[in-house]
């Protein structure tokens, strides 16, 4: 019983957590570059993660090292650049709907890069929920189809790399312990977050100015908060529920996302409601076990 509750309390925390980053990202994003927002976002996560990444220095062999960095850099820096570009022309409950379809990119990008055979129902639950996607989009208000477009497929591209981790991660580093991945993923895609931020002009702006502060410190809060500290309840609760538990809270961060898109006044009508349905209906069809 306290098992059970354990792991629903990290459930819940987790979608709440995850599903409020998007919001944090628009925070970040009042008065910082795309490119600030989220290159601060993985420094920031990447430097709090330093000691679990010590330990995976000793742990995880120099020549899976590549990995762990390409691991990285498709689970959380290229994302990170993704949505912060998206969040700059649609809003972020629109963003954290769309994320719910990194369940159907993990079972696309098992077939095409690791050979993964779908069954017919997986066909099927790709299918729907593509459709909702479709139905998301067009459900935009005053939709400016050459301008809106783009900011959609950042999020979608997003999605896919995430997709395409999970089997990365699945079919190369499932031999070591996953906190001590993320963390040494992390760190090493701090590197480059690190220059990009440098070069983005940061260390150059006003920090006497409450802007400029204020957003500073809404992302370094999504990095630590968002990034590092969700990665640790994450593991802990495929450890305590399994992987098929965990992978539910897939669903519950649009509607995280979409209640902070109603307290911040965003356009959310009926048929983007709908349309969630159409995704989530999908991304569980393709991920139902087949009764026997």
């Amino acid at each position: 019983m306290n098992n059970k509750i354990t792991s629903w309390a990290l459930f819940m925390l987790l979608s709440f957590i995850w599903g409020s980053s998007f919001i944090l990202m628009k925070e970040g994003l009042l008065h910082l570059t795309a490119f600030q927002v989220a290159s601060l976002r993985i420094v920031s996560s990447g430097f709090v993660l330093i000691p679990i990444a010590v330990k995976a220095f000793q742990k995880i062999p120099y020549k899976k090292w590549p990995v762990v960095f390409l691991s990285g850099s498709l689970g959380s820096l290229v994302p990170a650049y993704l949505f912060c570009m998206a969040e700059q022309g649609i809003d972020s409950s629109l963003a954290g709907t769309l994320n719910s379809l990194t369940p159907i990119f993990t079972i696309i990008t098992g077939v095409l890069f690791f050979k993964t055979i779908p069954s017919v129902q997986k066909i099927v639950g790709i299918l729907l929920a593509f459709s909702g996607c479709i139905v998301m989009y067009f459900s935009q208000s005053k939709l400016q189809v050459d301008q809106n477009v783009w900011y959609v497929f950042y999020v979608i591209l997003a999605t896919f790399f995430y997709g395409l981790n999970v089997n990365l991660v699945h079919h190369q580093l499932k031999e070591y312990a996953s906190l001590e991945v993320v963390g040494l993923a992390l760190f090493l895609n701090a590197i480059p977050a690190l220059i990009v931020l440098y070069f983005s002009g940061y260390f150059s702006l006003d920090f006497h100015n409450s802007g400029v502060l204020f957003s500073s410190g809404f992302t370094i809060f999504l990095g630590i908060l968002g990034t590092s500290i969700a990665s640790i309840l994450f593991y802990k609760l495929i450890k305590s529920a399994g992987a098929v538990f965990s992978s539910m809270v897939t669903y519950g961060i649009p509607f995280v996302a979409i209640l902070w898109g109603f307290i911040y006044k965003e356009k959310i009508g009926s048929l983007q409601l709908f349309s969630l349905l159409i995704i989530l209906s999908g991304v569980y069809v393709a991920n139902k076990k087949r009764l026997s």
